[in-house]
């Protein structure tokens, strides 16, 4: 019978406009994040919004999503953290990257917290076990450390000549923590060099590229921090003015224009996202909630952008794409 009555009023919440036991407001959840308000419209955040109305809820009626953008701002992603807390936010979501996970734990030890797009969750203490996270967070991590020896691989077979071979990264990001052995495989394989080339602000992605130039440096694998997220257009207009074959980690650079793209489908771990937070608010603990790990990757070749760099796919490339820009 209490069963019952607990199934009932969860049923009532969900079509009444507010969260059991509260009569002044739906459940807030706080979205921190460290790209520019812009990115409200693009897929990854639809993609979450649409997962939240799958599961019932309707923004305005029986939730209320809160958002904060810190534009590349350390600062301010620190300041909105801490905003998000004092407003105290049912539940708080990160997305993306690891270092806006580390500012919301710095803020609280008590609110959930739902992140996306982590690196090495348990390496940085995020989480305790990817199967039981233990503390106030779960979510989705992207698995960088494989993909980015995945991302050289395809790059070489794509382009067998290559020889030498750059990769943008961002040092001050924790995932990336002995990134140059991520490649050993490749490169033993391959025989290939791989070129460091550090991009801590906007900035510093014009000398990344006049180092591109300079080093001789024949293609070049973009890793996926927030920065190269927000830069995502600047960076993808860089490597066509160098001439530069790149493959990203987000298809949608390859639909601006690089050739290349490789990494988990981001819109559904977004997507995916939303049922983490359906779950907290239904009274899961986040210590209790599996981290779950990409089982979706795809592969986004730009023909236009390899006939305009003279470059032919082999045919072994053609067939595995997902998806093919014209």
């Amino acid at each position: 019978m209490k069963a019952a009555l607990i199934g009932l009023s969860l049923v009532l919440w969900m079509f009444s406009g507010v969260p059991a036991g509260s009569a002044e407001r739906p459940p807030q959840v706080g979205i921190l994040s460290p790209l520019p308000s812009a990115a409200v419209s693009s897929p990854p955040f639809e993609a979450f919004r649409a997962g939240l109305r799958e599961l019932g809820y309707d923004e305005g009626r029986n939730i209320r999503l809160v958002y904060r953008w810190a534009d590349g701002s350390g600062e301010r992603l620190a300041g909105f953290a801490s905003e998000l807390v004092r407003l105290k936010v049912d539940v708080l979501l990160t997305a993306p990257g690891t270092l806006t996970a580390l500012a919301a734990l710095k803020a609280t030890a008590t609110i959930p917290i739902i992140f996306v797009g982590v690196g090495d969750a348990v390496g940085l203490g995020i989480v305790e076990h990817l199967a039981h996270p233990g503390g106030n967070a779960t979510g989705l991590v992207n698995e960088s450390q494989d993909s980015a020896g995945k991302q050289l691989e395809i790059l070489t077979e794509a382009l067998p000549r290559l020889s030498r071979v750059g990769v943008l990264w961002r040092p001050s990001n924790p995932s990336y923590k002995d990134l140059i052995h991520r490649f050993d495989d490749v490169v033993r394989a391959r025989a290939v060099q791989v070129v460091l080339l550090a991009a801590e602000t906007p900035e510093d992605l014009v000398s990344a590229f006049q180092t591109v130039k300079r080093r001789r440096i024949q293609g070049l694998v973009v890793q996926a921090d927030e920065l190269f997220i927000r830069e995502g257009r600047r960076i993808v207009d860089l490597a066509a003015a160098s001439r530069v074959p790149a493959i990203y980690r987000l298809g949608d650079q390859a639909a601006l224009g690089g050739l290349m793209a490789f990494g988990p489908r981001i819109p559904d771990m977004y997507r995916r996202a939303a049922s983490y937070v359906d779950k907290v608010l239904r009274g899961a603990k986040p210590a209790d909630l599996p981290v779950e790990q990409p089982t979706r990757f795809e592969l986004v070749i730009n023909l236009k952008t390899a006939k305009a760099l003279g470059i032919t796919f082999p045919p072994s490339i053609r067939v595995r794409a997902d998806q093919v820009i014209q």
